[in-house]
């Protein structure tokens, strides 16, 4: 709910911070007071484009700021998408536009594009007016609505998971139909290059394995004369060691060391086995090598081959040359083969089509048993606000395939006698189409979970016990949603929890917009004057406490 609005610099209001409670609050003032301004001051709130124009003081930024407790869950995906902090008691909304006139919007201290700022305050703050039926304009809105009053979320739900898949197994197969369509308009192409890589045979490793080889090769008379070398020269301290384990086993150690240094020769030992590992290594490598002018030209040769057709081909290495033959076999194999996987695949989607279609049955006929009630439950709420001649259908009919399902509603109405049903889209803005609309947000507010309702004038056209019956569904709608209203009737002003007065003063050499809480006396009185004009005297006074008590 809208706990706390703050207006700072915006047209006649310089500054006002005004708190919010649950229930039915009504808002109250004469013409031109600056009822209008709150609202429109709301509205830059949810993205409404901003205006220079009403900034009050030119030398300073305008900031609209609300405060909203308990913010819908639902709203949390919303909010971590765009990094903005989440808080399950509260959401702090905030506009600000510079003199300059650049907007910022911000939630929760978080800045934010004017996208994300109407998707977030749409969902909790839903202002409409006698001039703003949006709601009802839209085919889509109206399957919405049925849908809540009808309790389908279950059958959506099911519905909507088959055909996620059968959507996405359609376009896998689409897509497999397009590959194989292409490759074969590419087929002589593919031919051509498969039989290149064919002759070719590419193996990954093989290139670096090559180039070492290759490098051994090329210098083989040195690297073998040196490996030889370095054998002698292991041979050589080999003997040296051979003949000092035989020196020092010809003299008593203990002589010289009584606590012993037995160990010494067979620390020489096993030297000398190290030694003999050593040069047994360097002997194995060296008779490895052979200078052989044909391999080495050979592996030359098979190199530059590598390295040519990489270069052809477009590939940085050779295990992307490998990964290109494979996927053209693959790619060959699939224009030429039996397309086995996409028959079966075809024949999944077939069985997924029969579910997607009993799934859509089953919630057509969910629609159509809730469409014969809510058509009833419509007249029956609005018939009282001085409609008794309504006639209210909802038409249901099979249509594509969507993920709603198969059906498109359009809700018909007509308000006089004789007078034909067309859709309400149709119907010119007015003081029927508003009652119309109280109506179904009335219903509405005992299905599904509606963000604070704020009505402006929508009661305008109406008088005596149509008002009452007005601001008594709206006072009905309040106890499971926040619910503000706009008016100039005192019936309808009655039925409010808390009443906020809107008027203007002239501060300062400026005339000043002011919104303030009204006290239980100061009610009394506010609607005196709404029942007698400007004269308020005793007999209004008691008129208005008696309209009061009998709410």
């Amino acid at each position: 709910m809208l706990a706390k609005l703050t207006i700072d610099n915006y047209a006649l209001i310089d500054k006002s911070v005004i708190d919010f409670h649950e229930g039915f609050t009504v808002i109250t003032g004469e013409t031109g007071a600056g009822k209008s301004i709150m609202l429109d001051a709301l509205s830059l709130l949810m993205g409404a484009r901003a205006d220079t124009k009403a900034i009050g003081n030119k030398e300073r930024k305008m900031v609209v700021e609300a405060i909203f407790t308990q913010p819908d869950p639902s709203l949390r995906n919303i909010c971590e998408e765009n990094d903005i902090e989440w808080d399950d008691t509260e959401m702090i909304i905030r506009r600000e536009i510079s003199p300059a006139g650049k907007s910022r919007g911000f939630i929760n201290d978080t800045p934010v594009n004017m996208g994300t700022l109407s998707a977030i305050s749409e969902n909790i703050l839903d202002i409409h007016s006698q001039h703003n039926n949006s709601l009802l304009n839209r085919e889509q809105e109206q399957l919405s609505i049925l849908d809540a009053f009808g309790d389908t979320a279950e059958l959506l739900a099911n519905y909507r998971d088959i055909f996620k898949r059968y959507v996405a197994l359609r376009n896998r197969i689409k897509k497999m139909k397009e590959a194989i369509e292409k490759g074969k308009e590419n087929q002589e192409f593919i031919k051509f290059r498969l039989e290149q890589l064919d002759k070719l045979k590419p193996k990954k490793g093989e290139l670096s394995a090559l180039e070492r080889e290759a490098e051994i090769l090329g210098d083989a008379d040195r690297i073998k004369s040196e490996l030889s070398e370095a054998a002698a020269g292991t041979n050589n301290a080999l003997r040296y060691l051979q003949n000092a384990a035989a020196t020092i086993e010809s003299i008593d150690l203990d002589l010289l060391d009584p606590k012993g240094n037995d160990n010494l020769y067979d620390r020489i030992n096993s030297l000398k086995i190290e030694l003999r590992d050593i040069s047994d290594t360097l002997e194995g490598y060296s008779e490895k090598i052979n200078s052989d002018p044909q391999r080495y030209e050979k592996v030359q040769s098979r190199i530059e081959s590598l390295y040519e057709v990489m270069k052809r081909f477009k590939v940085k290495d050779e295990e992307e040359l490998v990964e290109l033959h494979t996927h053209l076999h693959d790619e060959l194999a699939a224009i030429t083969g039996d397309n086995t996987d996409i028959s079966a695949l075809e024949q999944q989607l077939k069985e997924l089509a029969k579910d997607l279609k009993s799934a859509a049955e089953s919630l057509t006929e969910k629609r159509m048993e809730a469409s014969k009630k809510f058509a009833a439950a419509i007249m029956e709420r609005v018939a009282p606000l001085g409609m008794p001649n309504i006639k209210f259908e909802v038409d249901l009919q099979r249509s594509k395939m969507s993920a709603d399902g198969q059906d498109t509603v359009t809700f018909y109405c007509s308000f006089n006698k004789n007078h034909p049903m067309q859709p309400v889209s149709e119907i010119a803005s007015g003081g029927e189409i508003a009652r119309l609309m109280l109506g179904i947000k009335s219903i509405m507010a005992e299905k599904m979970n509606l963000p604070t309702i704020i009505f402006d004038e929508i009661d305008t056209g109406v008088s005596g016990e149509i008002a009452h019956k007005m601001g008594s569904m709206m006072k009905n709608m309040s106890e499971g949603l926040q619910v503000m209203a706009v008016t100039h009737l005192p019936q309808v002003a009655a039925n409010g929890n808390a009443h906020l007065k809107v008027y203007k003063a002239d501060e300062n050499e400026k005339t000043v917009s002011h919104i303030r809480a009204l006290s239980p006396e100061e009610r009394i009185r506010e609607i005196a004057g709404m029942l007698s004009g400007n004269t308020i005297n005793e007999a209004a006074l008691e008129n208005a406490r008696a309209l009061m008590k009998a709410i």
